[in-house]
C-alpha cells in the first residue's frame, strides 16, 4: 500500500532571515505561533511565524551557541524549570562525525515577538545538557521529547550506514543549572530502525515529531514520512506498512511537527530563486 501526502495549506517564509529552516514546532500555549530556527551558519536565534509564513520577529537565545542546530521540539519542562512548556533545541549536527559531544538546550517557551521589527528581545537562560553517544560521534538531525516521561530521543541521520534511536532520560537534567554546562551525559541506544538509508533516494532522517498524546511519532526524510507508535522502553513500532510519499513536494525540506492529531507541518530551505516553504500535510492512501 502506497501512502501519499495530501496538502491543504502551503505558504512561504516572509522573513528574509529564515533561509534554512531546520526545525519547527507548533506552539500550544500561544495560538497559531510556529517556532523555527536556521541550520548552521546563523546565530542562536528563534524565529516566530505562523501557517501563513508571516514574519513575527525573532529572539536571541541567551547564553546559547549555535554550532549546527538541526531540530527542535516542544515538551514538558525538565527539572530545573517550574514552567509547564519548554522548547528543546538540538545542536546535534555533525556532518564529519568528529564532535565528542553535542548540546541540547531547554528553555521555558518565551512570549513570542509579534512584528518583523521585534528583534531586540532575548529569552531566559536555557538549561544546557551535553550529550555523547556510546558508539561514537553521530550526525543527528531529529529530536522529539516524550510527553509521557520527558525523555529526549535523538535519531541519527543514517550517514554511518544505519539509523539509530538514542534516549536521554529526564534524570539527566536534574543536576543541570540554567546557563551552565556540565560534563557530558551518555545517551543510551534504544534500537536500530529497519530503514535502509540511501542518500541517492533522499532516505536520511532529517526531522522528528511526536503527537501531544505521545502515541504517534513521525520521522521524515527528504522524500518520505515514517509513522511509528512508541512501545516498551521507547522503541518505535511501525504504525503503517509503508511510508508516506512526499517526493518532489517539500524540496530541501528537513523539519516536521504535529499541528494536532493528524496534520503535520513541514518546512523547507530557501532555494536560489525561491523562499523557504511551509507545507501542511496529511498522509492518505
Amino acid at each position: 500500500m502506497i501512502f501519499h501526502a495530501l496538502f491543504f495549506l502551503q505558504a512561504t517564509f516572509q522573513s528574509p532571515r529564515v533561509l534554512e529552516s531546520s526545525g519547527v514546532a507548533m506552539s500550544r500555549e500561544y495560538r497559531g505561533v510556529l517556532w523555527t530556527h536556521n541550520d548552521s551558519g546563523d546565530g542562536p536565534y528563534l524565529y516566530a511565524t505562523d501557517l501563513t509564513g508571516a514574519d513575527r520577529g525573532f529572539l536571541l537565545v541567551s547564553g546559547a551557541d549555535a554550532i549546527d542546530w538541526e531540530d527542535m521540539a516542544l515538551g514538558v519542562c525538565p527539572v530545573p524549570f517550574h514552567a509547564v512548556s519548554c522548547l528543546y533545541l538540538a545542536d546535534a549536527g555533525d556532518n564529519l562525525g568528529v564532535r565528542p559531544f553535542v548540546t541540547l538546550y531547554a528553555l521555558p517557551q518565551p512570549v513570542p515577538p509579534e512584528l518583523p521589527g521585534d528583534t531586540l528581545r532575548s529569552t531566559s537562560a536555557p538549561a544546557i545538557l551535553r550529550v555523547s553517544y556510546p558508539d561514537g560521534p553521530q550526525d543527528v538531525e531529529a529530536i522529539f521529547v516524550s510527553p509521557r516521561d520527558t525523555a529526549a530521543y535523538l535519531v541519527s541521520k543514517g550517514r554511518s550506514g544505519s539509523i539509530k534511536v538514542y534516549r536521554v532520560g529526564s534524570q539527566a537534567w536534574k543536576t543541570v543549572k540554567p546557563g551552565a554546562a556540565g560534563d557530558p551525559v551518555m545517551a543510551s541506544v534504544v534500537q536500530t530502525l529497519d530503514i535502509k538509508p540511501s542518500p541517492e533516494a533522499g532516505r536520511q532522517i532529517t526531522g522528528a515529531a511526536i503527537r501531544t498524546d505521545g502515541r504517534v511519532v513521525a520521522l521524515r526524510t527528504y522524500n518520505e514520512i515514517y509513522l511509528f507508535n512508541p512501545g516498551v522502553g521507547g522503541r518505535l513500532v511501525p504504525a503503517r506498512e509503508s511510508p508516506c510519499d512526499i517526493a518532489g513536494i517539500a524540496l530541501g525540506g528537513e523539519a516536521a511537527g504535529f499541528l494536532n492529531d493528524t496534520p503535520l507541518v513541514m518546512t523547507s530551505e530557501a532555494g536560489r530563486r525561491r523562499p523557504g516553504r511551509i507545507d501542511t500535510v496529511v498522509c492518505h492512501r
